[in-house]
């Protein structure tokens, strides 16, 4: 049990630091599209690695679940892409709780797609993860976050996008190895990002002697390789509810790493936003004791 929770706690963790690591990205003049493609080509990379020395079997494309995999990693591109634009405009701070909304909006097309109607309990949680949002986005402070609309819009949209990965990947392909699965998502995702933003840094010179590369490793091993890894090994010993609960530690480490390096200023009223939030993930996923 303790192992489970040490595995989605680290893997919430790796998530959480991503938006600080791209922001950095950005102050060194690298771009979105450069960002976002060494991420998903250097996980790719690595995952099939992983999965070709496994021993494992391996299925192409005429399996159905694999093209389902596939095409989903469209979904997890577009967070790439809309996530890391977002948080060009708008504090990384504030750009992880935007990203956090997928918390509820999962459960309302659970209620629209398989008619899984949410209680009580998580209608409350969404009232509290609303207006947590308001107080941790800094709308109530003396001088506002530059809440740019680009930003805001972009990264709701990344939610929307998290929202339709995790809704639909947790029932799809199950009978693929969690790292197969991931590569062949990471796959898609790596197409999309290439097709958007096509690489030309691996003809001008930014890939190595820009130090691109060097941004490479640290992306894809916090964003696309040890997340999925850690929470397929753990969710299972800690189950769904806790496992939900533990994942919300992205949050905080989020905005704490933006403050530390960064150097963002987070304010009394948005540290009690993300609290007020923090506790609504807690009160939507634990099971009412008899």
């Amino acid at each position: 049990m303790w192992k489970g929770i040490v595995l989605v706690l680290v893997g919430a963790c790796s998530f959480g630091i991503l938006s600080t690591i791209v922001k950095s990205g950005y102050h060194l003049g690298y771009t979105l599209g450069e960002l976002c493609s060494v991420q998903a080509g250097f996980g790719m990379i690595t995952l099939w690695a992983i999965q070709l020395f496994s021993g494992r079997p391996t299925y192409g494309l005429k399996n159905s679940a694999v093209r389902t995999c596939f095409l989903l990693g469209s979904s997890t591109g577009m967070v790439s892409i809309t996530y890391y634009y977002s948080v060009q405009y708008i504090p990384a701070s504030i750009g992880i709780v935007l990203l956090m909304q997928f918390t509820w909006l999962s459960m309302l097309a659970e209620w629209v797609i398989y008619k899984k109607k949410p209680t009580g309990r998580q209608w409350l949680a969404v009232v509290f993860i609303l207006t947590g949002t308001l107080l941790a986005g800094g709308i109530f402070n003396e001088t506002p976050a530059a809440l740019n609309w680009k930003g805001l819009v972009f990264g709701m949209i990344a939610a929307i996008c998290y929202t339709i990965f995790i809704v639909v990947s947790g029932r799809a392909a199950t009978s693929l190895s969690p790292v197969l699965k991931s590569a062949w998502i990471v796959t898609g995702a790596f197409l999309l990002i290439t097709i958007i933003f096509p690489p030309v840094y691996l003809l001008n010179g930014r890939f190595i002697e820009g130090g691109l590369w060097v941004w490479g490793i640290p992306l894809a091993l916090f964003g696309t390789v040890l997340p999925p890894f850690l929470f397929s090994k753990g969710m299972p010993q800690t189950g769904v509810a806790l496992g939900a609960i533990l994942s919300a530690a992205e949050l905080p480490v989020a905005i704490l790493a933006a403050t530390i390096f960064l150097h963002e200023q987070v304010s009394a009223l948005q540290i009690t936003g993300v609290i007020i939030i923090l506790s609504a993930i807690v009160l939507a996923n634990l099971k009412q004791r008899k």
